[in-house]
């Protein structure tokens, strides 16, 4: 009896593993790294290869940003520099925001926990297949932003539209 309910909530977790990972079908590349000590150094560029096949999708670019509720300003101001696979670069400035007006913080919350995926990019088309790297780098005119605890890029497919 011991051995069937074991067998049976081992089966039981691969039943519900198989169905939460399918329930992402969209994703291309996800991927966080974490700041060290939650102090993000402006000499502290994060960087993230994305290999891209398909130059016929559409693809929507997510910037992954968790904090702690003692964030101290209601954005993120970034760089992000783009090298695709020929070598040729792409700059680009981002502000994510993080709180409305009246200082109530956006995104998922759980205790003193804040995520946020801010849409960076929409129904993007890769030019050329190959390895995409993409590099951040904190632009908040500080040397260091605290309180942030993770950062990370998030590709999926665009969904298409029904004509």
């Amino acid at each position: 009896m011991k051995r069937f309910a074991v067998y049976s909530l081992q089966f039981t977790i691969c039943i519900l593993l198989i169905l939460f990972s399918a329930c992402d079908r969209n994703r291309v590349f996800e991927s966080n790294t974490d700041i060290p000590d939650y102090n993000w150094d402006v000499k502290n560029k994060l960087s993230f290869d994305v290999n891209i096949d398909d130059t016929t999708q559409l693809h929507n670019l997510y910037v992954n940003v968790r904090h702690t509720s003692q964030f101290r300003s209601a954005n993120l101001y970034m760089f992000i520099t783009i090298k695709f696979p020929n070598g040729k670069l792409a700059k680009d400035t981002l502000e994510c925001v993080f709180a409305d007006e009246t200082g109530k913080w956006k995104g998922e919350g759980m205790g003193d926990i804040w995520d946020n995926q801010i849409l960076w990019k929409s129904n993007v088309k890769f030019p050329i297949p190959g390895k995409y790297t993409f590099e951040y780098e904190q632009a908040n005119r500080t040397p260091q932003v605290q309180f942030i605890m993770d950062v990370g890029l998030r590709v999926e497919k665009a969904e298409k539209k029904s004509k």
